[in-house]
């Protein structure tokens, strides 16, 4: 029962903050994390499509991606699995690449600069990593690098998390943007660690 009450808050956080990249095509220039930008980075056509881009793959990738450690799916409906997993890796590849173009521009100076285009390399290359293995039928590390891939995703939702705790802490917004650039994916690579590792832990004890 706690692990079903655990995927259904798992699954209501990926498609909560995936689809809250919506309001910034609905609001004012300036709204959200665009307000503390120059109006010459604002009015910079690249920057901006670049922003648009990472945010509405990013949310795409985040809103289905959840849906490939579902083991129901991916037995039976195979096609579903796949089709979704090849739209999670276009959307996740498009937005790690913007993403890293954005990071170089956050704000809060090359502290946070650092972690965020760090991240999007990660998830770039895990991605990557994922697409090629599955494409040598190598199923088992093909679900390993998934799961860190989508670790470095779910950063959008765990920086939600932590930015309501780091601001009263530390004190200032700022402090706590450029810790939660760091601290919205490093741990979550350990929680795929983790996961990775009793998984095969299980196959290794059902396998003697």
């Amino acid at each position: 029962m706690a692990s079903k009450a655990c995927w259904v808050l798992f699954a209501a956080l990926c498609l909560a903050v995936g689809l809250y990249p919506g309001s910034y095509f609905l609001a004012a220039s300036n709204f959200g994390i665009r307000g503390l930008k120059s109006s010459a980075l604002l009015a910079d056509p690249v920057w901006n499509a670049a922003f648009y881009t990472h945010i509405a793959l990013g949310g795409l990738a985040l809103a289905i991606g959840w849906t490939q450690f579902v083991e129901r799916l991916r037995l039976k409906r195979p096609g579903a699995h796949r089709l979704l997993g090849k739209l999670y890796v276009g959307a996740a590849l498009l937005s790690g690449l913007s993403g890293a173009y954005v990071g170089f521009f956050a704000t809060g100076g090359v502290i946070a600069a650092s972690g965020f285009v760090s991240l999007g390399l990660v998830w770039l290359y895990t991605t990557v990593s994922a697409y090629r293995l599955i494409r040598s039928r190598r199923i088992e590390e093909h679900r390993l690098m998934m799961t860190y891939s989508y670790a470095a995703c779910f950063g959008a939702v765990t920086l939600r998390l932590w930015m309501p705790i780091l601001i009263p802490t530390l004190g200032d917004f700022m402090s706590a943007y450029r810790t939660v650039a760091w601290l919205c994916w490093v741990p979550n690579l350990g929680v795929a660690y983790l996961i990775s590792r009793r998984r095969l832990q299980a196959r290794e004890l059902v396998a003697s």
